[in-house]
């Protein structure tokens, strides 16, 4: 059976009309004159099939049909503004739900300030965060999973991405504590030849296990990976218990082992960058929210 379409102006006029009682008064708090107001109410007997007001000379009263519409015509106009204003809340971006994607290496440094900057502008925005690696933020993005990546080394060439980068920082490298470089204030990478490595796999983050392995290449040798880890923290973990040495964004000082070492490299010019990451054309308010804090927090 069909539903009757719900005749909004004629609800929010019995309405007014109910809680008045008094056509005079209805009619001005409207801001429309007593006839369009009648053929209002009117109009939506008519489509009850009954009277919702009695008549009478100086007195208006609710018909039995007009108590019983009353309560649900109050929940139709509550609710209709209630969506009207969430959807214009959405669609200012001051609520909704962002959902970003992260390196764990980046809560040791832009990610805490951008977080907490964006949710004192937008209390209002759910924040749906993920940690994940390079590569699982780009297929995130590609299929719409994530929103919004924050990733060390975006690709060179990317058709439907856009990237900003946020910062820019130097390698060190991670040195069990017992190692004798270890005393050293600044190691070669030529230095490091004789040890295992333990590295990212390449799967995770492409570019930056180039750059990696690239610093070892321009030094004379390749790296005899002894293990591989997918997150900074495993990384220096396994360093700390002998397993080898590794090279790593400086960033990583900040977690803070008794048994590992961080030293600075040569060549020193050697640096890693991280982007904000984004669909292009996305008509996201939030994302271009997001994308304005982190111009914001870089000024």
């Amino acid at each position: 059976m069909e539903r009757p379409e719900l005749p909004l102006p004629q609800l929010h006029a019995f309405v007014v009309l109910a809680e008045e009682l008094h056509f005079g008064h209805a009619a001005a708090r409207l801001g429309i004159a007593q006839p369009p107001l009648s053929q209002q109410i009117r109009r939506l007997e008519d489509k009850v099939g009954h009277a919702l007001f009695s008549r009478e000379p100086g007195r208006v009263t609710l018909t039995p049909a007009g108590r019983e519409l009353l309560p649900a015509a109050r929940r139709v106009l509550t609710d209709l503004a209630d969506g009207l204003a969430a959807a214009r809340a959405i669609g200012s971006g001051r609520s909704g739900r962002l959902r970003i994607g992260f390196a764990a290496s980046l809560a040791l440094t832009v990610l805490p300030g951008l977080l907490r900057t964006f949710r004192q502008r937008f209390p209002g925005v759910g924040l749906d965060i993920r940690e994940m690696t390079t590569a699982p933020q780009l297929a995130a993005l590609h299929d719409k999973t994530i929103d919004i990546g924050l990733l060390r080394e975006p690709p060179a060439t990317e058709t439907e991405l856009e990237f900003r980068t946020v910062l820019s920082e130097p390698f060190v490298a991670v040195l069990p504590a017992g190692h004798t470089l270890a005393t050293r204030r600044t190691v070669h990478v030529a230095q490091l030849a004789d040890s295992p490595f333990v590295l990212l796999p390449r799967s995770v983050g492409p570019r930056l296990h180039d750059q990696i392995t690239g610093l070892c290449t321009a030094a004379g040798f390749i790296p005899q990976v002894a293990q591989h880890a997918v997150e900074w923290q495993t990384v220096c973990a396994l360093v700390e218990t002998g397993l080898g040495v590794s090279l790593a964004p400086a960033s990583i000082r900040r977690i803070r082992l008794k048994g590992v070492a961080f030293r600075g490299i040569d060549p020193s010019t050697a640096r890693t960058r991280v982007a904000v990451a984004w669909r292009k054309n996305d008509p996201n308010p939030l994302v271009t929210h997001l994308l304005a804090t982190v111009i914001q927090e870089g000024d």
